[in-house]
């Protein structure tokens, strides 16, 4: 019997499904059922039952050795599979909230998200072509862990927003704008000071902790704008090397691991793109990972290219 795998990762369902759909085919169900009932209202059943029983069993264990039939389950399992992943996708709040964060994207920055998709859906077809040369493959789009490939994707997309928020931050003002009237507030307090002005150096303290401030707050965005970049850059040197991968490795399974592990490891960058809400306004959008391989972006995409 087949070893029970994934059907997911492109290697089979396990033994039991295969049991589970050649006992439910529903031709097996009406012929023996019909013979059960033949054979429990027969002269002898203490011995057509068990011959019933018998024959069923040959019939299920030689259905499950044929690989014509493993094969056509797995590709029922990896169709159902797809169908709940597009489920998700064609979820009208997902697809308008989907829709405004790409509609939302400069152009540049559109293009460079239709890019890194196009890769995304190359891949796929690079592995799907692996397996359709497999002795005993399954339609295996899905093998490639196309929900990893949508929490790739969808983190870049979030970066992308997070560099258009930081830059219409940073664009607003400059370090050496913020650092000469920090100066001047100081040595006015400084002259308020010697003056002893008590109401005027409450105003300019105040003043010059609010000057502080943001010009901490305007470093800190140069490093975050700094790191979403090399973030950026990152992905999108995974994906191309993952990519790589699949074209001369020829092996879809070391390259779906892959996939996932790249997906996983990005959890300090999703925790960092979490602290620019307030810049991006993401607080309002999707929670959940979208699956945007599947998700019908057509309009913006094509305003993209």
């Amino acid at each position: 019997m087949a070893p029970t795998s994934d059907p997911a990762s492109g290697r089979g369902a396990g033994a039991l499904t295969y049991i589970k759909h050649a006992f439910l085919y529903h031709w097996n169900l009406l012929l023996f059922g019909g013979a059960a009932v033949l054979a429990a209202l027969s002269p002898f059943p203490d011995a057509a039952l068990p011959i019933v029983g018998g024959l069923e069993l040959a019939y299920l264990t030689g259905l499950i050795a044929m690989p014509r039939f493993r094969t056509a389950i797995d590709a029922k399992i990896a169709s159902e599979a797809r169908e709940r992943t597009t489920t998700g996708a064609t979820n009208p709040q997902a697809q308008q909230s989907l829709q405004r964060m790409v509609e939302s994207l400069p152009p540049a920055s559109l293009r460079r998200f239709v890019t890194l998709r196009q890769r995304c859906f190359e891949m796929r077809d690079i592995v799907s072509g692996v397996r359709g040369q497999t002795a005993g493959s399954v339609d295996s789009g899905e093998s490639i862990r196309t929900p990893a490939l949508d929490r790739l994707l969808f983190l870049f997309l979030k970066l992308l927003l997070s560099q258009d928020g930081l830059a219409r931050f940073l664009q607003v003002t400059s370090e050496k704008e913020l650092s000469l009237r920090l100066e001047d507030m100081r040595a006015r307090l400084k002259a308020a000071e010697e003056a002893k002005d008590e109401r005027t150096i409450r105003s300019l303290k105040d003043s010059v902790a609010d000057g502080e401030l943001r010009l901490d707050n305007y470093r800190k965005s140069m490093k975050d704008a700094q790191f979403v970049s090399i973030e950026l850059d990152r992905i999108e040197t995974k994906i191309q090397a993952l990519t790589e991968m699949g074209v001369s490795r020829q092996d879809p399974d070391a390259l779906s691991h892959q996939v996932t592990a790249a997906a996983e490891s990005m959890q300090q960058t999703e925790d960092a793109v979490n602290q620019l809400q307030h810049l991006t306004g993401l607080a309002d959008q999707l929670a959940e990972t979208p699956a945007i391989l599947e998700a019908d972006i057509g309009r913006v995409v094509a305003r993209g290219r």
